[in-house]
């Protein structure tokens, strides 16, 4: 069901700031993603997105543990797989950009995972 790991996404008070300071040890290039006041950059390292989402005390508290996206072929069966296996719904789906797709769900165990794939 899952493929090689996507995205790992941070969240951080300033995403821009984050995203500046990791690509200047990394020496990687900074994305932005502006939609009004909230901002989520990334960079791409080997191959891997490292994203900077804006903090958020519903969703994801500043200092909270990244979330790891797993690429999947068919992410509305694998949700559906998921959460009848015992997870919970967390986020999304959300289209991000065209053919892009994410959500998050929240294992049995607390863990939150992200699944990108159509």
């Amino acid at each position: 069901m899952f493929g090689p790991v996507t995205t790992v996404m941070t969240f951080a008070v300033d995403p821009e700031r984050s995203a500046r300071w990791w690509a200047g040890l990394l020496d990687a290039e900074v994305h932005l993603d502006v939609d009004g006041e909230s901002v989520y950059a990334w960079l791409t390292v080997a191959g891997v997105e490292i994203g900077f989402h804006q903090a958020d005390d519903a969703r994801n508290p500043r200092g909270g543990s990244p979330i790891v996206y797993r690429a999947v072929t068919d992410l509305d069966d694998a949700r559906r797989r998921l959460l009848a296996a015992g997870c919970v719904h967390h986020r999304g789906p959300l289209t991000v950009s065209e053919g892009r797709r994410i959500c998050q769900i929240v294992d049995p165990f607390g863990t939150v995972i992200g699944l990108e794939g159509p």
